[in-house]
């Protein structure tokens, strides 16, 4: 299997997965929307995203359901079969909906769009976006602080998932430190080498800079 990545915020979630998962795959750095790759990448996913995994006459997109693949080759129950699944589900829903979305909001409006000279940003949106992050956050906060993971005894796919747009909160700004038990949560991660630095030892070049901040 072979594992088509960027370094924008799923793909990475895809990369450390299947390096903590240590799964025996091939990494390719890929740009499926850049000046003639498009017809290249088209049957693979239709959608001209990535990440992709790639296998002996298929193909799969999505970093979720590429994640539930490498634990089941793995055998890991770091996507969860058993009783905890349901719970981890939950969480995957509920943060790519609300937390996640929340960090993606204020994440693109700062740092996609300044990386990609896609405009000024949106104070608006911004603003938006940290009332959903200070909602979402005040349901994980106490969550957390309960627990060291968000399912069960251990580390499981819904925190990978949970996380997916903090490793670019240098360019965020969210306010992780107003919530100690998040901020604590998200230390263990990043004592995670697959987590912190998933790119150690691929080619992958860099993400753009991101430029001089405008507001709208």
């Amino acid at each position: 299997m072979k594992l088509l990545f960027s370094r924008n915020p799923n793909p990475r979630l895809a990369v450390a997965t299947a390096r903590y998962l240590k799964a025996e795959i091939a990494f390719e750095f890929a740009s499926p929307m850049a000046p003639g790759q498009a017809e290249r990448y088209r049957a693979l996913n239709p959608n001209l995203t990535l990440p992709i995994l790639v296998g002996p006459g298929w193909s799969l997109w999505e970093a979720d359901a590429i994640a539930c693949r490498l634990s089941r080759y793995v055998r890991s129950d770091f996507w969860r079969s058993g009783d905890d699944e349901p719970d981890m589900i939950r969480w995957i829903s509920w943060g790519k909906e609300r937390f996640a979305f929340a960090c993606d909001m204020v994440h693109f409006e700062r740092g996609t769009k300044q990386r990609y000279g896609l405009g000024p940003i949106d104070q608006a949106l911004v603003e938006e976006g940290l009332r959903q992050f200070h909602r979402a956050a005040a349901v994980l906060e106490p969550e957390l602080a309960a627990r060291e993971w968000l399912v069960g005894n251990s580390i499981s796919y819904a925190d990978f998932r949970m996380a997916t747009f903090l490793p670019f909160n240098d360019a965020a700004g969210l306010p992780l430190d107003d919530y100690p038990s998040i901020r604590r949560w998200y230390r263990r991660l990043e004592a995670i080498d697959a987590w912190r630095d998933p790119f150690d030892g691929l080619e992958a070049p860099q993400l753009p800079p991101v430029g001089e901040v405008r507001a709208g």
